[in-house]
């Protein structure tokens, strides 16, 4: 059995998990391709990542990750979408857990964006 503390501590670890993943249209919104393509090229750690490093930033009272099925973009997974309200949609490619770091630091902190891993950097015909 967990003391009062340990259950009180998993509580509110939880529910901020819970908040930092529901829709509010006046967050930033970070959206991670989930499907089968994503999660075989390693979506997983970088959702996780995401999740943590929000949460370890404090940035839950702004910033909402969530995850969605297929993107369309298979050869690019794993994909990280972030929607800022009043802003274009970013969407960065070939994504893993030390990309996401830099992304929450550079763009969800700094404000700018990581041009390197974005789509319009892919070289496409």
């Amino acid at each position: 059995m967990k003391s009062l503390e340990e259950l009180r501590a998993i509580r509110e670890r939880v529910q901020n998990q819970v908040s930092m993943r529901a829709e509010d249209h006046a967050h930033t919104r970070v959206v991670v391709g989930m499907a089968t393509c994503g999660i075989a090229s390693g979506a997983r750690p970088v959702l996780t990542a995401l999740s943590n490093l929000v949460q370890e930033k404090k940035l839950t009272n702004r910033v909402a990750v969530t995850q969605t099925g297929c993107i369309g973009l298979c050869q690019y997974e794993p994909i990280v979408e972030v929607m800022e309200p009043g802003k274009p949609k970013i969407t960065y490619i070939k994504m893993n857990p030390e990309k996401a770091a830099e992304v929450v630091e550079r763009h969800l902190i700094g404000g700018h964006i990581v041009e390197e891993y974005t789509l319009n950097s892919a070289d496409i015909k």
